[in-house]
């Protein structure tokens, strides 16, 4: 067969398919030849197969310029992915079945809608977030314990034996000066003849006797007389028996307290060595109330707060204590903290070993001082906190000065008490170290929230029908803001389906992806929209030292030092103080209530936790900035934002124009630009960079 009958499969339009079906068609009717030669065969065959591969090949590509059919993907497609329920690593931009299970694909998103006919069905419940005042009760249980301090050990001071005992059982009360108990004595009496014998010598020196020698009797007489004190005997006695002259071998012992025997461990006719104890006596009218404490719960308690004390075999009725001790140590077995109370027990009712319960009551919100009107403006014993007096003076206890209760923390005014966020515990969804909630953010659009929580607090609140019922709310430190709706029922079937379709749920919260809403950049205000009021006297003043105590903490921060516990508490305390003074602009208290609020976490021993905390606090901080500086205020700040920080860029403030990034320190020292260069009072002419 020659080149030019050999058909190209490089060029498959050059084959005559016009030729070959009309050659097809005029010879229909004819028979084909019964014996064809092996040249037309192969010819044939080659040419119906390249034509039937021509029209697989080119057939829709020629379809689609022609208009007939469109193979574009639809628009849905390009824009929503799909994940497999059971295997939510299978991604794909379009529907389908997993590869692993085969199951049908979902449609991935980052919320839930739910129609109002499964809303009902499901039994969906919402609630408003709310910020308050929120106090947290602390309850713990303990044990009734002797006060150490009001506790007596009776020890003879010369061995001898035990003629008698007046107190002769455990539990008899006895009064201070009472007889307790006759020791016979003879190392004692030799004592007394001496003493007697070398007093009567001296008497009996006439004028005649040398001085040295008189003086030497003096000494004699003296010594004589400390060794009857070291051995026991009172000042009375020793009287008594410079009267008598007449030295005794049996020796009275007298109570040095009043109280009540707690231990007698002698008989009569005992002998015994100097230094044995022969009774225990415990002044009951003040008792223990030791408590054991998780040391997070115990870090909140101070020196002289109350607290409210139910014994167990006095049921019904509460008693007040007031804290006494903290034990500086964590129980390495328990990993508990002891807590002391103290409890008055004039009455005797309260009795050693007897179980009780406790509850302390704590603000919830910035550290700073409290108020307390039972302790305003008074006077404590720092070893006695029941001991409460209106002017200086002595502990009538310990003999201990007392000291004002400010030195505790105890304002002599009322403190305005921050406001928290606040929802109900049934909104809060929580698996390990994960705690989410769902917030409505239209009807029946649900997203998930992941949150960062404060404590759990149980309130008496009245309901509607007047009833008072104790209701547990959880404080949210980031995650929600005030008025969004979250749900308190239901919540488990919609992170389900958040579950079942791949999207942030409970158990995967790491998907989230906030909202378009949030921002990428630097704190929105342009520059029309920042006016700056001068704040006059104490508020002005207090105003400046909370931005120098924010200062110190971002050039800390840019040094690669951790904000220390000594800032954190300057910042809490001067925000505080701003606080109460009378009659601060509204706007000027919310914005200083939000830089507190955000102060509480800030503190931390990794310093990446704290940096990315610390920007929360700069946006508030911030934000007070651009409305209020005090009027004496000489300098203006200067708004810098680093673009690199997590998870969108960070801001801050500086009283320099020299960038310190107080994200990322030595490592990128000055990363970010200049946003705006705020003066000390009126309107910002205009940005100072991107």
């Amino acid at each position: 067969m020659s080149d030019k009958a050999k058909p190209d499969p490089q060029q498959p339009a050059a084959i005559p398919m016009p030729n070959v079906t009309q050659s097809s068609k005029a010879s229909a009717p004819v028979a084909p030849s019964p014996n064809p030669s092996p040249l037309r065969k192969s010819l044939v065959r080659s040419t119906i197969t390249i034509v039937v591969v021509a029209i697989l090949v080119g057939g829709p590509f020629l379809a689609e310029r022609q208009g007939w059919i469109d193979t574009s993907p639809p628009a849905e497609a390009t824009q929503q992915e799909y994940t497999c329920p059971m295997h939510q690593q299978i991604r794909q931009p379009g529907p389908g079945r997993c590869p692993i299970c085969k199951m049908e694909l979902v449609p991935l998103t980052d919320e839930v809608i739910i129609n109002p006919a499964a809303r009902r069905l499901a039994n969906i419940q919402t609630v408003p977030v709310k910020r308050r005042q929120v106090t947290r009760t602390i309850e713990t249980v303990g044990s009734i314990a002797i006060d150490e301090s009001r506790m007596a050990t009776i020890a003879v001071y010369v061995k001898g034996r035990i003629e008698r005992l007046f107190a002769d059982y455990t539990g008899v009360s006895v009064d201070k000066g009472d007889h307790l108990a006759v020791l016979y004595s003879p190392e004692l009496y030799s004592a007394q003849v001496e003493y007697v014998q070398s007093r009567r010598s001296l008497q009996e020196m006439g004028a005649a006797t040398l001085e040295s020698i008189r003086n030497a009797q003096e000494r004699l007489v003296e010594n004589s007389r400390s060794k009857l004190q070291e051995l026991g005997m009172t000042e009375l006695q020793i009287t008594e028996l410079d009267e008598s002259q007449q030295p005794q071998s049996r020796l009275t012992i007298f109570s040095p307290i009043g109280g009540t025997v707690t231990e007698k461990p002698v008989v009569e006719g005992k002998y015994v060595e100097a230094g044995e104890m022969i009774y225990r006596i415990a002044n009951l009218s003040t008792v223990w109330l030791m408590l054991e404490m998780y040391p997070e719960d115990a870090a909140s308690i101070r020196f002289g707060q109350h607290v409210d004390a139910v014994i167990q075999s006095i049921p019904g009725e509460t008693f007040d204590g007031r804290v006494a001790f903290i034990d500086p140590v964590v129980d390495t077995r328990t990993r508990t903290v002891g807590v002391r109370v103290e409890l008055l027990n004039d009455d005797g009712r309260l009795r050693p070993g007897d179980y009780a319960s406790a509850k302390i009551h704590i603000p919830i919100g910035a550290a700073g001082e409290t108020f307390d009107a039972d302790l305003a403006g008074k006077w404590i014993s720092p070893m006695h906190p029941q001991i409460i007096s209106d002017t200086p003076g002595s502990c009538p206890i310990c003999g201990m000065d007392l000291v004002p209760v400010s030195r505790f923390g105890f304002a002599d005014q009322p403190v305005k008490q921050p406001e928290m966020l606040v929802v109900p515990r049934d909104a809060v969804l929580t698996a390990g170290n994960n705690s989410v909630a769902y917030v409505e953010v239209e009807a029946g659009r649900f997203e998930m929230r992941p949150l960062t929580l404060g404590p759990i607090v149980s309130e008496q609140v009245e309901s509607e029908n007047g009833l008072t019922v104790t209701e547990t709310n959880a404080v949210v430190l980031n995650g929600l803001s005030e008025g969004d709706t979250v749900a308190t029922s239901g919540n488990f079937l919609i992170d389900s389906e958040m579950q079942l379709s791949g999207r942030p749920s409970l158990i995967d919260p790491s998907k989230y992806q906030p909202t378009s809403t949030d921002s990428e950049g630097p704190v929105p205000l342009s520059p029309e929209h920042i006016h700056i009021q001068p704040l006059a006297g104490e508020a002005g003043r207090q105003l400046e030292q909370l931005y120098l105590a924010y200062f110190d903490m971002q050039a800390s921060l840019a040094s690669d030092r951790n904000v220390s516990a000594e800032q954190l508490q300057t910042l809490l305390t001067t925000g505080e103080q701003l606080l109460q003074i009378d009659g601060i602009d509204a706007q000027l208290q919310s914005a200083v209530e939000a830089i507190l609020q955000q102060s509480q976490e800030l503190r931390d021993d990794d310093i990446a936790i704290t940096r990315s905390r610390f920007q929360l606090l700069s946006e508030q901080v911030l934000q007070l900035a651009f409305a209020f500086r005090g009027d004496e205020a000489n300098a203006g700040f200067y708004h810098f934002f680093c673009p690199m920080a997590k998870p969108n860029g960070g801001d801050w403030l500086q009283p320099e124009n020299r960038l310190l990034n107080p994200y990322f320190g030595s490592a990128m020292l000055e990363c970010g630009s200049l946003i705006h260069a705020l003066p000390t009072t009126g309107h910002v002419e205009g940005d100072s960079g991107d």
